[in-house]
C-alpha cells in the first residue's frame, strides 16, 4: 500500500485527480504512440521533496518508488531520482494500450501526470479466399479481410492473366471482389493488398479458369512423294486438350500406316515419315477436354520435283530434236503442280 497516497481513478482519457487536496498538481501529458513490438518509457518529473511515488495503469500498480508490484516481466525500472521517474515496457501488444499515471507525494501537495499509450498494429491478412478451378462464365467471390491499427485498407489487383506480364489494378477496394461471368481474360494471380500507415500485408490468390478447346485454322502442306511431311494442329484449351486425327472418316493411330503423333503440351503434330500416293488427301483435327470440342481440316497435296532441265530452261521449251513434246509436257506438270491441290479437295 502507498502511504498517504490515495488515488481515483477516471474513465480512460480523462485527467486523474488526487483526492483530499484541492491544490493538487494534476497534468495530463501528450498521447505516447508506439508500434506494436517496440519499447516505450515513461517519464515523470518529479521535483521538491517526494515522499512516495507510484507508476499505476487503470487500476493495477506497476511500481511503488522502487518495489515492482507488476508481475510483467517486459516492465522496468529505469529512472528514480528526485529529478525523474522513468519505467520502460518492451514488446508493446495491444493489451497494454491505455492510461497510464505517475502519482507522486510530495512534502506539500499530491501530484498526477496521466499519459495514454496508443498502440499502432501493422496489417495483418487473416482471412483469405483459397485458390479455385472454375469454368469460364462463372460468378466469382474473392474474400480478403484484415487487421491493424489504424484501420487497414483492402485493394486489388490482377497480376500476370494468362501468362503475360500485365498488371491491371481491379475496381474494388473492399474486403470482398466480385467478378460476374469471368472470362479466360481474368484467370491468373489475384493480389490482395493490406495498408495502414505502419506497414503492408500482401497476400495472392490463384484462379483458373476453364474453356472449351479452340483450335488454330489449319494450314495446307504440299509435299513430294517419298519426302517427308507434317501437319500442325494448336489448340487453345484449359485444361489442355487431348488431340485425336482423322484421314476422312478413319481414325488415325500412333505409328499407323508410317505415321507418327506427338503432342506436345498445346500443339499436336502428324508426321509422315516417307509420304506415299495413299497419304495424300484430307486430314481432321479435333481437340478435346471436359467442356467440349473443336477441330481444323488439312491438305496434304503433291508437289511434284522440277528436273535439272526444268531448272535450267524455266518455261521454255527444250530444244533437243523433240522440242514440241518436251515443251508440252513441262507445261503440263506445271498445270498439274498449279492445280492438283486444288482437284484433291473434290
Amino acid at each position: 500500500m502507498l502511504v498517504g497516497m490515495s488515488i481515483l481513478l477516471m474513465e480512460q482519457g480523462l485527467p486523474v485527480h488526487s483526492q483530499g487536496d484541492s491544490q493538487s498538481d494534476n497534468r495530463v501529458m501528450d498521447n505516447i504512440t508506439v508500434r506494436q513490438g517496440e519499447t516505450v518509457l515513461l517519464r515523470c518529473t518529479q521535483g521538491d521533496v517526494v515522499t512516495h511515488t507510484a507508476w499505476l495503469n487503470r487500476s493495477s500498480i506497476l511500481y511503488a518508488g522502487e518495489e515492482k508490484w507488476s508481475v510483467d516481466s517486459r516492465v522496468s525500472l529505469v529512472t528514480l531520482n528526485q529529478e525523474e521517474f522513468t519505467i520502460k515496457i518492451e514488446n508493446v501488444d495491444m493489451t497494454d494500450e491505455g492510461q497510464y499515471v505517475c502519482a507522486v507525494q510530495t512534502s506539500s501537495r499530491p501530484r498526477t501526470t496521466v499519459v495514454h499509450i496508443l498502440v499502432q498494429v501493422p496489417p495483418k491478412i487473416i482471412n483469405l479466399s483459397r485458390d479455385i478451378v472454375v469454368n469460364e462464365g462463372s460468378n466469382v467471390t474473392l474474400m480478403c479481410q484484415a487487421n491493424g491499427k489504424p484501420e487497414p485498407s483492402i485493394s486489388w489487383r490482377l497480376i500476370s492473366p494468362s501468362g503475360t506480364l500485365f498488371v491491371w489494378d481491379l475496381a474494388s477496394d473492399d474486403e470482398y471482389l466480385e467478378i460476374p461471368s469471368i472470362s479466360r481474360q481474368r484467370a491468373g494471380t489475384y493480389e490482395c493488398t493490406a495498408v495502414n500507415d505502419i506497414d503492408t500485408d500482401v497476400q495472392t490468390i490463384d484462379i483458373i479458369v476453364n474453356y472449351a478447346p479452340t483450335v488454330s485454322e489449319g494450314r495446307d502442306v504440299g509435299v513430294t512423294l517419298g519426302q517427308r511431311g507434317e501437319l500442325e494442329c494448336e489448340a487453345d484449351a484449359v485444361p489442355e486438350a487431348d488431340f485425336e486425327w482423322y484421314k476422312d472418316d478413319r481414325r488415325i493411330f500412333n505409328g499407323f500406316d508410317g505415321m507418327e503423333i506427338m503432342n506436345m503440351g498445346s500443339l499436336s503434330k502428324l508426321t509422315f515419315f516417307n509420304v506415299s500416293d495413299g497419304d495424300y488427301g484430307n486430314y481432321t483435327c479435333v481437340a478435346i477436354n471436359k467442356l467440349g470440342s473443336s477441330n481444323t481440316s488439312f491438305l496434304l497435296y503433291v508437289v511434284i520435283e522440277p528436273t535439272s532441265s526444268t531448272l535450267l530452261q524455266g518455261p521454255r521449251a527444250v530444244q533437243d530434236g523433240s522440242g514440241g513434246a518436251m515443251g508440252v509436257h513441262s507445261h503440263t506438270c506445271l498445270l498439274l503442280l498449279v492445280f492438283l491441290p486444288f482437284l484433291l479437295r473434290f
